[in-house]
């Protein structure tokens, strides 16, 4: 897997912790949205040094092929980061498998972004990764999210019912799912 792709108005990279101050701009810029949709963070989740350290962490799973984070960035602006996907629980052996999760900068909503990179994600875990399933947990009130996976082709398949508990509440994800040869 290689640690830079492109799409036609995209650059897919994976970072390294020298990073960390712009990861931290980016989830900061985003906080309130994205908090609502994740775990509680730890106490020290928004400084440099957290950022550095997950970073450092990120990168060194990669290279055991057990998780890949892509961030991704504007050809235009190349220096500021537009959004993030990554792959986590990867399965080998008789499941070929992962799990999909993203999250991108509110002020690029609706240009396509997301669909974009991670189309582009997708064909680099089918093709290079030889996943065969790729899923995806979505809260059931994140219709944006859902109009996402089901414009790339993810088939809906039901509900993890009190899968995980966020923000002292147990919540239920909807389950989508990508097999190898569906992407639209």
């Amino acid at each position: 897997m290689e640690m830079v792709y492109e799409t036609p108005r995209l650059v897919l990279r994976v970072l390294r912790e020298d990073a960390a101050e712009s990861v931290l701009r980016f989830y900061e810029e985003n906080k309130e949205i994205f908090e609502k949709y994740e775990l509680d963070r730890v106490e020290n989740f928004y400084t440099k040094a957290y950022q550095a350290t997950l970073l450092r962490c990120e990168y060194n799973l990669m290279l055991r092929n057990q998780f890949v984070r892509f961030w991704v960035f504007e050809k235009e602006d190349p220096k500021r980061i537009v959004g993030t996907f990554s792959f986590h629980n990867i399965c080998y052996s008789a499941y070929m498998d992962c799990e999909l999760g993203y999250k991108f900068h509110q002020s690029v909503w609706k240009r396509g972004y997301a669909k974009e990179s991670i189309r582009k994600g997708l064909e680099i875990m089918f093709q290079e990764a030889k996943m065969h399933r790729i899923e995806a947990l979505v809260q059931p009130e994140n219709n944006p999210s859902k109009h996402l996976l089901k414009a790339l082709g993810f088939t809906y398949e039901g509900v993890k019912r009190q899968n995980v508990k966020l923000h002292g509440t147990w919540c239920d994800h909807e389950v989508y799912s990508l097999l190898q040869g569906e992407m639209l």
